[in-house]
């Protein structure tokens, strides 16, 4: 297993338009494979059932119904409803269904299922709960004022138009649910960078504005003696020397503790990727309070639960992850199993540098086949345990 770069998805995820020629070819693909209906119609068009004008009229309704049709399911599914153009397209379907259904016969009463199928897609729950049985109704009508029996072919035709119609308005709904979702998603994120930039200003200034300030003090000062006493303002240079030092190394400190990602981030991070990607996720075994990890060991273990969630992810085709942070002896081991497909070929540039980072933390790395199948990663990093002087020891003894 290994980390690559994001691939691109080939498909369009729900709620949200396609961004390339592939996405949309393969929903424009999804949507037609319901078009087999329309079996019935093409057969009565190209069959001997009709005149050569019937059959090139036919021909001509078919395809602007199944235009207007793709065309307004494809656009309008996920998107807020723009009131005016979606009810002209609905009343062009059902003038469509309702002209051909007459002029060429019971086969064309299929038709209505489509119609009552956009307007579960297209319309607002509260209007597609009175459109979908009115298509309906309409199509019974029609039926029902045709010569020869049709009973059971409208009886064939009521379930799906019902069944469809309300099962595209569930679509609709998950499709504008997720993409609010996703926006809100966006949203917190953007809110979330944004007061980390407003933390990071407030820390700088309270670690730079007393050096700074006092380094113009001391610069001004050292002017003033310069002429007259070069001791005292040498003794001024090397006081700025002094601070202006220790303001970098507060500086490099806070940045760095900004880099380094923590055990109880990653494991909620961890927590989010996998479930947003189905999988089952078990942390009860991962407890991110270790008073004895130091910083920089931690850090590698954060980088090492990053690296394996990204692999479980993107590589393992796992339905199930589990994560235990347990001690052995003097050090922390960080557990990640899955049951995917295992562990592959060589290890790739994700684990390579994963080990060379946590070499860097006197830690190492063992990957594996797990127990019960799957892919297997440990990382190890020492604890620093508390030393108690001999002496102490032997006085709390001798107390007992």
């Amino acid at each position: 297993m290994e980390t690559e770069d994001e691939p691109s998805s080939d498909n369009a995820a729900i709620g949200m338009r396609p961004e390339t020629r592939r996405q949309m070819i393969i929903k424009l693909l999804w949507i037609s494979i319901w078009l087999a209906y329309l079996a019935a119609p093409a057969e009565d068009v190209l069959g001997d059932h009709h005149g050569p004008l019937a059959d090139v009229l036919g021909g001509i309704g078919l395809v602007a119904f199944v235009s207007a049709y793709l065309a307004l399911v494809f656009r309008h599914t996920s998107r807020a409803l723009e009131r005016s153009r979606v009810l002209a397209w609905l009343g062009a379907l059902m003038s469509l269904a309702l002209v051909l259904s007459l002029a060429l016969g019971p086969s064309w009463l299929v038709l209505f299922v489509f119609v009552g199928i956009s307007c579960g897609a297209v319309l607002p729950a509260k209007l597609a709960r009175v459109a979908i049985p009115l298509v309906t109704g309409v199509l019974v009508a029609v039926g029902a004022g045709m010569p020869g029996s049709v009973g059971a072919l409208i009886g064939a035709l009521l379930i799906p138009a019902l069944l469809g119609g309300f099962a595209m308005v569930g679509v609709r709904q998950m499709a504008l649910t997720t993409r609010a979702l996703r926006e809100a998603r966006a949203t917190v994120a953007h809110l979330a960078a944004n007061e980390e930039r407003l933390r990071l200003a407030r820390d700088l200034h309270d670690l730079l504005g007393h050096s700074l300030s006092l380094i113009t003090l001391k610069s001004e000062l050292a002017g003033r003696m310069l002429p007259d006493k070069p001791e005292q303002a040498a003794q001024q240079v090397a006081d700025i020397e002094r601070v202006s030092r220790q303001a970098l190394v507060d500086v490099r400190e806070a940045v760095s503790g900004y880099r380094r990602p923590t055990l109880e981030a990653e494991l909620a991070g961890a927590r989010t990727a996998l479930a947003a990607a189905g999988i089952a996720v078990d942390l009860s075994g991962a407890a991110p309070d270790h008073p004895d990890l130091p910083p920089d060991e931690e850090g590698a273990l954060a980088w090492a639960l990053r690296e394996a969630v990204t692999n479980v992810v993107r590589h393992s085709g796992a339905r199930r992850c589990e994560v235990t942070l347990t001690e052995s002896g003097d050090e922390l081991c960080l557990t990640v199993t899955d049951n995917g497909r295992g562990p592959g070929g060589s290890p790739g540039n994700g684990l390579t540098g994963l080990t060379e980072r946590l070499a860097l933390a006197d830690g190492r790395l063992e990957t594996g086949q797990a127990p019960r199948g799957g892919f297997l990663l440990r990382a190890y990093v020492p604890l620093s345990r508390p030393v108690v002087a001999a002496g102490a020891g032997t006085e709390v003894e001798r107390q007992a």
